[in-house]
């Protein structure tokens, strides 16, 4: 008898979008039917291991970046198709094998590693545990495009390439940073936002890619436009902007903001948000008294989730540490 029990596939609110599901049971149909439905999966086969058949797969996140785990006892193979996403993985627990027959690799224990990109691949997972990362592929497009100054385009992710030590410390931060952000103590939409920024650009750093390239400017922006920018940046700091947006306020395409910040203050658009809402946190750290509020409470209220690299901003810009501001 089966004992498949779901929640909501999609529990969503018109504020927060979020995405919460919990899939579990011992019915293997209904596992094929999940995963297939997922990853665009064909040709399944599985097989029964030493331990008794059994699956979960949960979900939680937004339309934007979703946090997946996924157990499975048994072993399955086939193919699949992931489509409107990219997607990062690694195993806790188990052993697997991706992009059989091709550009083939074995699963380590602990090692992200992302899908194959763009096309259809086969696969071979046994008795295993999985935390997954998914990414509309719309969003992650638009913050490399942002990163790199140009327009959106397909990024081209290869799955064969082991990333540094150095820049797997800087993912494993940010996918804490994420995780607690997401999973943990309710935070606000501000504070989810600029986790999943984060969580994204780690991501790009880590992971090797070919994805947009900077091009030639073909309007120069005036300085009207970038008023404009810099009004909605002050105006909108303490929401959960992207420089799409700022970029869709000036009237400008992200390659003229990148241009106009650049020309007017060697910087981009994303730096000069997180100056200004450096700012605001020094503005509010000097208002408030030690006894009313923490450094952390103020910092994570404008989105800044990671206490190491906040720090070291303030540090830079102000040259104090932010708990010395709030004792003054």
């Amino acid at each position: 008898m089966s004992q498949h029990h779901d929640s909501p596939d999609a529990e969503q609110t018109p504020d927060t979008a979020q995405i919460k599901a919990d899939h579990h049971g011992r019915d293997l149909d209904e596992a094929f039917a999940l995963y297939a439905g997922n990853y665009n999966g064909s040709g399944f086969y599985a097989e029964q291991t030493e331990l008794p058949f059994a699956y979960r797969y949960t979900i939680d996140g937004d339309d934007d970046v979703t946090l997946r785990s996924s157990r499975f006892l048994g072993s399955i193979r086939g193919t699949v198709q992931p489509e409107g996403e990219y997607i990062v993985s690694w195993l806790t627990a188990g052993q697997g094998l991706m992009d059989i027959g091709a550009d083939e690799l074995r699963m380590a224990r602990g090692r992200p590693a992302m899908f194959p990109t763009g096309r259809r691949y086969a696969f071979h997972l046994s008795d295993f545990r999985q935390n997954l990362i998914h990414f509309e592929s719309g969003y992650l497009e638009r913050i490399a495009a942002e990163r790199a100054g140009a327009e959106p385009s397909r990024l081209h992710f290869d799955h064969t390439a082991i990333p540094d030590t150095a820049a797997l410390v800087a993912w494993n931060e940010a996918v804490q940073v994420a995780a607690r952000a997401i999973l943990g103590t309710p935070s606000t939409e501000l504070q989810q936002s600029e986790a999943k920024r984060l969580l994204a650009g780690a991501l790009l750093d880590t992971f090797a890619h070919e994805g947009p390239e900077r091009r030639g400017l073909a309007v120069a922006p005036g300085n009207a436009r970038l008023v404009a920018a810099l009004e909605f940046v002050h105006e909108h700091a303490a929401e959960p902007i992207t420089t799409t947006a700022i970029a869709d306020a000036a009237g400008l395409s992200l390659r003229g903001l990148q241009h106009a910040f650049h020309q007017q203050f060697e910087s981009t658009p994303s730096e000069y948000l997180r100056g200004v809402r450096l700012d605001r946190v020094r503005g509010e750290l000097l208002a408030a008294a030690p006894s009313e509020t923490t450094v952390s409470m103020i910092a994570l209220r404008w989105g800044f989730a990671h206490s190491g690299r906040f720090s070291s901003a303030y540090v830079k810009r102000f040259g104090e540490y932010p708990a010395q501001t709030l004792r003054r």
